[in-house]
């Protein structure tokens, strides 16, 4: 089961400059929420607790924003303006989805594992970084892992071989690879190299 990632917010209507400086010297972080319908709901959130979640957030990433405590939204994250001189976030942009519609979105692929082939002299290829998945928001998963630990040499594992369960339609390509398992030297077959003249 997938960890919730929670924000809270509160809405507000002081806008400019002067404004955010204010709210990030009260440890608050300006932001706008927008619906599916691109109007927008300005608000702040709390600074440090949107740090903790920072670097775990993907664009397959929802997150239950909670405004003034008693309005839950499901929103993605769209755009988050850095300051590297600062490091420090300086603004973020939320994208609130409809809960009971479904997304149509790409999640990204990660490996994990390590082939016992390669030290029978394989190297481990990657294929496609993503695909794309129709569900509920509820339903939608991170990442897709894929564990490449019993993947044998000379072998692949293709889109259709995934098990993302009922609630996750896969619309990418059944053949698409996203992991093959080949020899590091290409195999020069016995009977060629028997067949080759000796050198006069």
């Amino acid at each position: 089961m997938k960890e919730q990632k929670i924000i809270n917010g509160n809405t507000r209507t002081a806008t400019g400059k002067g404004a955010a400086r204010r709210m990030r010297r009260e440890g608050r972080l300006p932001a706008v929420m927008y619906d599916s319908k691109g109007e927008a709901t300005i608000i702040d959130i709390d600074e440090k607790e949107f740090s903790k979640i920072y670097h775990l957030i993907t664009e397959s990433t929802l997150i239950d924003l909670k405004l003034d405590g008693k309005d839950d939204h499901i929103a993605f994250v769209k755009d988050i303006q850095y300051n590297i001189i600062t490091d420090r976030v300086g603004h973020v942009d939320f994208y609130a989805v409809d809960p009971a519609k479904p997304l149509h979105t790409k999640i990204p692929v990660r490996l994990t594992g390590s082939p016992a082939g390669i030290r029978l002299g394989g190297i481990l290829e990657s294929g496609i970084t993503d695909i794309v998945v129709e569900c509920l928001p509820r339903d939608l998963p991170e990442r897709c892992l894929v564990d490449v630990s019993n993947l044998e040499l000379k072998h692949s594992i293709h889109v259709r071989d995934l098990k993302l369960g009922d609630k996750v339609k896969i619309h990418t390509s059944g053949d698409a690879t996203l992991a093959t398992l080949k020899f590091t030297k290409a195999e020069i077959p016995a009977a060629a190299s028997e067949e080759a003249p000796a050198a006069q």
